[in-house]
């Protein structure tokens, strides 16, 4: 049990003290201009060997080094570069300065083509910062930072954590920032564009578009249509500038007032031929209505017109906000049913209502055979050809009114199909 509680000690002191990748001067961390890296040399060593990296004595002798850069802009010009918030690490016989200075490399990590550039900072305990001018444009600058070791009992350099900003004309740059617009009026349903634009964003990266906070498109250009608004969304748009030191900015609309209009064409419905039915749309107060098509419609500019088409219908009720100009539309079908309806019961009283049977759609069937029985199975009437002219009156074949009773029917269409439809009547007095 004692040997596995050593073994872990051992481990976890190894993994605290590994070494951070920009150790080395090919992995060098790339420092952007005014944000604040923290950085440490805890673990780090010095690569020394003739043209390496820590192969060189001016300002500082490396120990324990670690690698920053930075790289100016189009203009160069002045930089300055603070260290601060010192760390130090605090083993017995352990130094507590550290060194820093700023390198021009014509060959990236050779210490062969080094220029030590600005002032050279040796053995300091604190704050410190470096200062250069005149930097050349568009050209990568290493940063070295070393842990001291001199002095009387001192046998480790100093390990140490250090806070390291940036800035300057050499290295500044235009703030990028997004422009976001939408039109002035935004109807539901409707297709809307939302427009940015960046400035000052180099090597900029697609727009990614968020509504209430969630990813909904990612685009290459600067427009974004949608007809999914609600009224209240937010919409966020964002990017990506600049391939070093990226850099991400967003723009957010205030929240979207988004315009309903109510538009209602109502329940489909069946009619006879002949027959006329009610349209009964539901429109917003204060709307222009316009029914397509006009066919066979009392009135297609108001809400409930009266409708009596001979062929089955679809109407599209269209309805206009006239204060916002949003519109929006509903289709109602009115559908004719020119098949057969076969009367239950009729009252040949004389009264001038109802008094034949009068079978609808009959007339489709010129040559259909129409039969009425009594109860007892006898023919009371038979046409061949039943129409409105020879439509059964409630007399038997002697010419007579019938009694009040139930009757039965047989009625061949003599169609394609030889369709055959039986059933019953009620003759009312």
């Amino acid at each position: 049990m004692k040997l596995k509680v050593l073994f872990f000690l051992v481990f976890s002191y190894s993994y605290c003290v590994s070494q951070e990748a920009y150790n080395n001067c090919n992995n060098a961390l790339e420092l952007c201009p005014n944000i604040s890296s923290t950085v440490n040399n805890i673990g780090a060593n010095k690569t020394f060997c003739p043209g390496c990296e820590d192969d060189f004595t001016f300002c500082l002798t490396p120990q324990n080094s670690i690698w920053l850069k930075f790289t100016t802009n189009a203009t160069g010009g002045a930089i300055q570069i603070n260290f601060s918030n010192l760390i130090f690490q605090n083993q017995a016989g352990q130094d507590n300065r550290y060194n820093a200075t700023l390198i021009q490399a014509t060959v990236p990590c050779n210490s062969a083509s080094y220029t030590q550039i600005g002032n050279c900072i040796s053995a300091a305990t604190g704050n410190q910062t470096i200062n250069a001018a005149s930097l050349a444009a568009n050209t990568t600058f290493y940063i070295v930072l070393s842990g001291e070791k001199s002095g009387a009992g001192i046998t480790l350099p100093a390990e140490f954590t250090v806070t390291t900003t940036i800035s300057g004309t050499a290295i500044d740059r235009p703030v990028p920032y997004l422009n976001i617009g939408i039109q002035d009026t935004v109807c539901e349903n409707t297709l809307v564009a939302v427009m940015t634009d960046r400035i000052n964003c180099d090597d900029a990266s697609d727009f990614r578009w968020y509504v209430n906070g969630e990813l909904t498109a990612t685009t290459s250009d600067s427009l974004y249509f949608t007809d999914k608004l609600k009224d209240g969304d937010v919409i966020r748009v964002e990017s990506d500038c600049f391939t070093t030191c990226p850099y991400t900015v967003h723009q957010t609309l205030a929240p979207i007032t988004v315009y309903s209009v109510i538009a209602d064409a109502g329940e489909d419905a069946t009619i006879r031929p002949g027959e006329s039915i009610q349209l009964n749309g539901t429109v917003s107060i204060g709307s222009e209505v316009n029914w397509l098509p006009s066919y066979a419609l009392s009135n297609d500019s108001i809400t409930f017109p009266i409708a009596n088409p001979f062929t089955t219908t679809t109407y599209m009720l269209t309805v206009k906000d006239t204060a916002t100009g949003c519109t929006a539309f509903d289709y109602v079908t009115i559908t004719v049913d020119d098949g057969l309806f076969i009367p239950t019961t009729f009252s040949p009283n004389g009264d001038g209502e109802n008094d034949t049977w009068e079978i609808i759609g009959i007339e489709n069937y010129p040559d259909c055979y129409v039969s009425i029985f009594d109860r007892w199975g006898q023919i009371v009437y038979e046409a061949v050809g039943y129409n409105k002219e020879k439509a059964w009156n409630g007399k038997g074949k002697s010419g007579r009114l019938l009694n009040e009773s139930v009757y039965f029917y047989k009625i061949q269409l003599l169609d394609s199909e030889k369709q055959e439809l039986k059933g019953s009547i009620t003759v009312i007095r």
